[in-house]
């Protein structure tokens, strides 16, 4: 069920970004595969659940993908993540840009408009009744 949300030609590409495998000097439970983790995490981030509701046939534990999404953050393979992921969904259509916006909350205007000066401060008022 893996390989229907991450095809084998993308982990191809998304596995040399991810940090090597620890090993563990004293044995113990082998860790669940990384590719595994990142359909759970890619299912939260598409459907929006917790992390505890990733269901068990698709994914490890939602707290096993979320340890594995929180060391992947740290490490900053999101940005280039995302860069592979888009260059897939254009190759095969999967990107529409005819619902796409960008304002001013997106971009910042470099060139545009005027500054506008200081918002002048509002000191507290004693009411009329206040006498």
């Amino acid at each position: 069920m893996a390989r229907q949300w991450v095809t084998d030609e993308l982990w191809n590409e998304i596995k040399p970004l991810l940090p090597p495998e620890k090993r563990k000097p004293k044995g113990g439970r082998p860790r669940k595969g990384a590719r595994e983790c990142l359909v759970g995490i890619l299912f939260v981030l598409r459907t929006g659940c917790g992390w505890n509701h990733i269901p068990a046939e698709l994914a490890p534990s939602g707290p096993t993908c979320w340890r594995r999404w929180r060391d992947w953050t740290a490490a900053g393979i999101w940005a280039r993540l995302w860069k592979i992921m888009l260059r897939h969904l254009g190759k095969a259509g999967g990107i529409d840009l005819s619902r796409a916006v960008v304002d001013s909350a997106s971009f910042r205007a470099v060139f545009g408009g005027r500054i506008r000066g200081r918002t002048p401060r509002t000191a507290p008022k004693t009411a009329v009744n206040a006498i």
